[in-house]
């Protein structure tokens, strides 16, 4: 089992409930289910069952996986296993691809040895007036196995275990629910669109949750980390129904470092107690103070330190003026207006050394898991990279074929068929595609996996829109390498898993390219996994190069904005915009066309892609404006990749 990573004593006075901090999300998924299988085989050993509160979603995926292979490898038997599901979408058939039922029984249920009348999930194909008088058996059949003994929780973005939306009572049961807004927008993603996402739900109620014997509350990735803050150390309050759980006898709240990140012991340890201050924790730590007192960092005083909680970093590191000049030359440090390095011409006497020695120009590559990941988080860089003379490829990782509308579909189906009428090209086939595109979208059910034929469309205008943006962005066509990466075909928005053939294009790719600098995503907020699974094979595919002479002679830095930014005490590497590139950019992203005006897939942001990676990246700017550097229209921010820090 991991150990979290700071002593949970230390810190109980902010946070409310016990809380496990594993520095990634796999280590915490196997922690709990080694506790579960604990429980399982101690339950067997006495001839009892073992009763499990489970649920969905992408937080608990990786317990159930290895739990399945603790089954499949260690022969962990579920024979005495009885489960209750949280929740389920009203009306819902079984076999739909956003049905919890399914979810079960592809990510646990058809995979061990589980006896099916031991499974209860709440039915979503009742008629409406048999609902009341079935969450009343449901309560039931929880009392007569015995009560739950572990209650897996996830949380949402309203603070919402199982689907006890804000207002729902201490004391409520199974019932039926409708769903908040935020909730059904952040669900749009599974339905292909809000409009489909079912209005309301079956759900436990905080009070059956409560009566579990023990609760493992489970939260990963950094858009988690408000609403864990809330809940772990905020007062107890009905609109956030997660912190029901802080009056638990045995409830331990089980997080990543980025679902921690607004937690008091990570976003001011110094709050807590003693910090070993390494030179992140300065960073972190004069940023906060400056900002809190909304001053430049310069002009921050001893006083200033004193009297906001920081006099241990005052009498380490002493006196401010050294701290604040410490933070600040490294702040001005990264701001690097030549990312990909100077040539000799331009160089000036006192420039920084230059990582990679006099290599100019470079060979880059651009990783982006979608199609448009590229100019909406680092198209600004990019640009800059292309002007200032470097051999730019991007490799696009994915179709992004799901992400398509509809209608969108349709349009470029019957202007196709116009251009080949026109050219008298193949009419009879021209004929039969137009016809199939038509007649099958128009009777295509919500979240129906398109044909072959709709998804090569879909991608054929994904990639168009990539090639147009690059264009503006001065990149060359032939350095575009479309990978279509095959655990993202599926045609659906369950993915599969990161296969060797995803791994062995991506390591075919790198030593195609011999590239010197490598940008990848490192925006793991995607709510789809999409980013995660990308980084991981450029990290698995990089390391596999190691003993390649190329790779002696690279580095690899990792870029965000489409779902988060890096912190500014994170930035190790900031490249500011001029306001012609800010256009540029914005311009290369509106030619992604049909991700304009309304994405398929927006997660929980409302805001247009171009909106949300140029308010970020003006945020940045003006951050940086505040402590003290130079006034830039926008900056982007890059971390250099670590194998210790950024594992996945």
């Amino acid at each position: 089992m991991s150990t979290p990573l700071l002593d949970e004593k230390a810190t109980s006075q902010m946070e409310r409930m016990p809380v496990g901090v594993f520095p990634h999300a796999n280590d915490a998924c196997r922690s709990v289910a080694a506790q579960i299988a604990d429980a399982i085989r101690e339950r067997a050993s006495e001839g009892k069952q073992c009763v499990l509160g489970l649920a969905t979603g992408s937080t608990p995926i990786g317990v159930y996986a290895e739990l399945v292979r603790l089954h499949q490898e260690k022969g962990l038997s579920f024979a005495n296993v009885v489960t209750f599901n949280l929740d389920e979408y009203f009306p819902m058939q079984s076999e739909e691809l956003q049905s919890y039922v399914r979810f079960m029984r592809e990510h646990l249920f058809d995979l061990i040895d589980i006896a099916p009348e031991n499974i209860h999930i709440p039915d979503g194909t009742l008629p409406i007036e048999q609902v009341a008088d079935y969450c009343k058996c449901y309560e039931a059949e929880i009392e007569k196995a015995g009560g739950i003994d572990i209650q897996l929780l996830g949380i949402g973005r309203t603070g919402h275990i199982g689907f006890n939306e804000p207002g729902s009572g201490k004391n409520s049961r199974t019932r039926l629910i409708t769903l908040d807004r935020v909730t059904r927008t952040d669900a749009a993603s599974d339905f292909f669109g809000q409009e489909n996402v079912p209005r309301r739900a079956i759900t436990m109620g905080v009070g059956t949750i409560l009566e579990s014997r023990q609760i493992f509350l489970m939260a990963f990735s950094e858009n988690k980390a408000p609403i864990v803050d809330r809940a772990v150390e905020g007062d107890i309050n009905a609109s956030i129904t997660a912190s029901f759980l802080q009056e638990h006898p045995n409830v331990k709240v089980v997080l990543d470092e980025a679902a921690a990140n607004e937690l008091t012991r990570y976003n001011s340890p110094w709050l807590v107690g003693p910090v070993d201050w390494d030179e992140e924790k300065v960073r972190k730590s004069v940023i906060w103070l400056a900002r809190r007192l909304k001053k430049p960092i310069l002009k921050l005083t001893d006083a200033d330190y004193n009297e906001e909680g920081l006099q241990d970093l005052l009498a380490e590191r002493g006196p401010a003026y050294d701290i604040n000049l410490t933070v600040f030359r490294h702040l001005q440090g990264t701001i690097v207006g030549w990312p990909g390095g100077k040539p000799a011409s331009v160089r000036q006497p006192g420039d920084r050394p230059q990582a990679l020695g006099d290599i100019f120009p470079k060979r880059i590559v651009i990783f982006s898991p979608h199609p448009d990941d590229d100019v909406i988080s680092m198209g600004g860089t990019f640009i800059r990279l292309v002007d200032q003379g470097h051999e730019v490829h991007v490799a696009y990782q994915t179709s992004g074929n799901i992400a398509v509308f509809d209608d969108d579909a349709i349009r470029y189906a019957e202007f196709a068929a116009d251009f080949n009428r026109g050219f008298d090209v193949a009419p009879e086939r021209t004929n039969e595609l137009e016809a199939h595109v038509e007649q099958y979208l128009k009777n295509k059910e919500a979240g129906q996996v398109d044909s072959p034929e709709v998804q090569h469309i879909k991608g054929m205008i994904r990639r168009g829109e990539a090639r147009a943006a690059c264009r503006c962005c001065g990149a060359d066509k032939d350095q575009l390498h479309f990978m279509d990466m095959p655990f993202y075909e599926t045609g659906r928005v369950k993915k599969a898993p990161l296969s060797e053939e995803d791994i062995q294009m991506t390591v075919d790719l790198l030593r195609e390219i011999r590239p010197h600098q490598i940008y990848a995503a490192g925006d793991l907020s995607d709510p789809h996994g999409t980013h995660r699974t990308c980084l991981n094979a450029v990290l698995q595919a990089y390391e596999r190069c190691v003993d390649d002479e190329w790779r002696q002679q690279s580095e690899v830095w990792l870029y965000r904005g489409a779902w988060h930014e890096w912190g500014p005490h994170e930035i190790e590497m900031a490249v500011p915009l001029s306001p012609t590139e800010v256009d540029r950019k914005r311009i290369a992203i509106f030619k992604h066309e049909s991700q304009k005006d309304r994405a398929l897939f927006p997660g929980a942001d409302v805001r247009e892609f171009w909106k949300r990676a140029e308010d970020r990246n003006r945020e940045t700017a003006e951050l940086y404006d505040q402590l003290g550097m130079a006034e830039y229209e926008a900056m982007e921010g890059f971390v250099r990749w670590n194998p210790e820090k950024h594992r996945l």
